[in-house]
């Protein structure tokens, strides 16, 4: 079953339990993801859903975040239940160990020897990595492991 499918099994599952934040949730994304592939004119594949929803979860912590400093804690709850629901339709992030080992595997493959070769190292491993780890977090271990 595909990402698409699973969502609609969700949503559907959701307006039969009454789960008001599930089914608002399940349907921004799906809402989301249309807007998406209308943009790109495509049907979107696993991974271009995974992306939207990868999008959605770091707008809700940034969210999360402007809700505490302005303490608004009934908000904060709201979107930290849609935040648990939007991870769990993404793949299981990988260790920080797996992570480094194929970093370290990437860097030999593409015979990276400084930080001048970066992009090159990010390039090659972002297929690898993609969903299943921040890219922000990838960014900084490749650049640790580039430094002299």
């Amino acid at each position: 079953m595909n990402l698409e499918e699973q969502l609609l099994k969700e949503m559907k599952q959701a307006m039969k339990t009454n789960d008001k934040i599930r089914l608002s949730t399940i349907r921004m994304i799906r809402s989301s993801s249309k807007n998406k592939e209308i943009e790109l004119r495509r049907k979107l594949e696993d991974e271009d859903i995974q992306k939207v929803i990868q999008g959605m979860v770091r707008k809700g912590e940034e969210s999360l975040e402007q809700f505490l400093a302005g303490g608004r804690t009934d908000l904060v709850e709201k979107e930290k239940a849609e935040i648990e629901i939007l991870k769990s339709f993404l793949p299981q992030p990988i260790s920080q160990e797996e992570m480094i080992r194929i970093i370290d595997e990437t860097i030999r493959e593409t015979q990276a020897s400084s930080l001048k070769d970066l992009g090159k190292v990010m390039k090659a491993l972002m297929p690898k990595l993609g969903g299943k780890a921040d890219g922000k977090l990838i960014n900084q271990l490749v650049k640790e492991r580039l430094s002299p």
